[in-house]
């Protein structure tokens, strides 16, 4: 498996035959004007979509937010054979297959299996504000596990997800802390330490932090989520990947 971290929570990688993008979120730097708010993007993709070759399959944790949807990415998506994503999006978006919360789909007669698995994004009672959102384990013959979190806040959840799917053998975790007035300043994303017990719960042999900067809202960088993972001694699970380059993992 070979992962290419873009930006953000966007992330491009090959496996059992497929490739598989998340979140596609490829416009440049700047403020997105919203009711009652701004969300600012201070980072830009370090590849432009074009530039990815073949897309098989987008995972789509959510649709409602720019940081994981914006504009360029929202166009990109009728040109990919397969969207995966939450119901609601099915609904929103022309194209896209909705999964249930444990819901599984086969892909590529059956090399690849993706199953949807629960994201809770921010506190109790989050979905009310900020919408559903689902994180994705893939499974196939021979292939390793992989987990991708989605903006998941919850460690309950994770914890139901490892019960089920444990040991994963890669682990792209969104993190980075995200807070917003909507929330009141709770955390959205898991924290750094959030994502070492995530770690740990789920076994993962390779950890891969992804949507942990590029934006004003995100309040810890990779900095913090290395140094969390040091501290829990876990720091040999994390692979930090360089932007643009692809990286092998698994």
């Amino acid at each position: 498996m070979k992962i290419t971290h873009i930006g953000g929570p966007t992330a491009f990688f090959s496996l059992g035959g497929l490739t598989f993008l998340t979140d596609p979120a490829f416009d440049e730097p700047r403020d997105y004007q919203l009711p009652g708010r701004v969300m600012t993007k201070l980072i830009g993709p370090a590849l432009p979509a074009a530039d990815l070759g073949p897309v098989d399959v987008v995972l789509l944790s959510h649709d409602q937010h720019k940081d994981n949807l914006d504009e360029s990415g929202r166009a990109l998506l009728p040109s990919i054979p397969t969207v995966l994503s939450t119901p609601g999006a099915a609904e929103r978006i022309p194209g896209v297959r909705g999964l249930a919360t444990w819901e599984s789909v086969g892909l590529a007669d059956g090399t690849v299996t993706v199953t949807a698995v629960p994201a809770l994004h921010g506190p109790e009672g989050a979905e009310d504000v900020l919408g559903v959102v689902t994180g994705f384990v893939l499974q196939g013959e021979g292939l390793p596990t992989v987990y991708v979190s989605g903006d998941n806040a919850s460690l309950g959840l994770v914890k139901e997800i490892a019960d089920r799917f444990g040991p994963v053998d890669v682990a792209i975790l969104f993190a980075g802390a995200a807070r917003t007035p909507l929330m009141n300043g709770a955390n959205l994303t898991l924290t750094s330490t959030d994502a070492a017990q995530a770690a740990q719960l789920l076994q993962a042999s390779t950890v891969v932090p992804v949507h942990t900067e590029g934006w004003k809202h995100f309040t810890e960088g990779p900095d913090q989520f290395v140094a969390a993972f040091r501290e829990a001694g876990l720091a040999d699970r994390v692979t930090l990947l360089e932007h643009g380059v692809a990286t092998p993992v698994g």
